[in-house]
């Protein structure tokens, strides 16, 4: 049986992952801070020598630790060198959920694996060199790239957090023009298409990055979406960025959001062509349902409805 150690499992794509590589049969390993449990190590992934004792043994390392924005300078590169030290160790192939922040923010209409990337963001910078860190060590690496989640958990994405908390409510706020396209990735479908690629990983190069085409939405076409979910018209209002902005005086948080601010004024999409050519059985979960999913999962008005479709 192939095994996999998912590093941040107590995270949003973590907990997908290991959720997806269980249900595909593999033999998981969650690791993190504060896990407890069958199948669950207690690590701090920024320790190489601890981190290579607890995927010693292990076939993929899926890489989901997401330190806080404003820590990134400082631990991501800690990160980044103590996990190839332990992949050289185990002979893994690590597998990273990647975001678009390597584009810039002249980020382009189209986005496939060959569009080049543009450090001119302070995360893009830091996503580029984490990236380029794997490819540069020789160490096998499979990034799968997409947009901002939509998910069945509320887990402070933007979707839960600025758009849709209150849309049982008939309430909407969007973050940019309404007739612009946004790419937008449903976890549980993104990480299944990863246990794909980690199960054809010796087909692929040493270092190889596939884009994770999900649905690329206008805000009306959202907007529609979510009515069609709730069952019910939505007043749309826009994010208030100057609030925010006033946030950002004294919220480091804050700050963060605001330098991707351009994804919501810049139309853009993932090119699924290389992933739907690697793994021709997937089926994504049709749009309709993620949107309910990331709605209202579990509420009574979505239940009955699902029930009484």
């Amino acid at each position: 049986m192939a095994s996999v150690i998912v590093l941040g499992a107590k995270g949003r794509f973590g907990r997908a992952a290991a959720q997806a590589f269980a249900s595909a049969g593999w033999d998981v390993t969650r690791a993190g801070r504060g896990l407890t449990g069958p199948g669950c190590v207690e690590v701090d992934a920024m320790d190489a020598d601890a981190l290579t004792r607890v995927c010693a043994g292990h076939d993929v390392i899926v890489n989901a630790v997401h330190p806080p924005y404003p820590e990134w300078t400082a631990k991501v590169p800690v990160l980044t060198s103590a996990l190839i030290a332990a992949a050289r160790q185990t002979d893994a192939t690590v597998m990273i959920p990647g975001n678009l922040y390597n584009y810039g923010s002249e980020v382009p209409e189209l986005l496939t694996e060959d569009t080049p990337w543009v450090p001119n963001t302070r995360k893009g910078n830091i996503r580029i060199r984490m990236e380029r860190a794997y490819r540069d060590a020789g160490v096998r690496t499979i990034v799968l790239r997409g947009g901002d989640f939509l998910e069945g958990a509320k887990t402070g994405n933007w979707f839960d957090t600025y758009i849709a908390p209150k849309a049982q409510q008939g309430k909407l706020t969007y973050p940019g023009p309404r007739d612009q396209v946004h790419a937008w990735a449903y976890l549980p479908d993104m990480a299944r298409a990863m246990v794909g690629l980690a199960e054809r990983r010796a087909e692929f190069a040493a270092f190889e990055e596939f884009g994770f085409g999900g649905y690329a939405l206008t805000g009306n076409e959202m907007i529609a979406l979510v009515e069609q979910a709730v069952g019910r018209p939505m007043r749309v209002s826009r994010l208030p960025w100057f609030a925010l902005r006033v946030m950002a005086l004294w919220s480091p948080l804050m700050r963060e959001v605001l330098e991707m601010k351009y994804l919501w004024f810049r139309p853009h999409a993932v090119d699924g062509t290389k992933l739907r050519a690697a793994l021709p059985e997937f089926r994504p979960t049709p749009v309709q349902e993620a949107i309910g999913n990331s709605i209202a999962q579990g509420t009574d008005a979505y239940v009955a409805r699902a029930v009484n479709a």
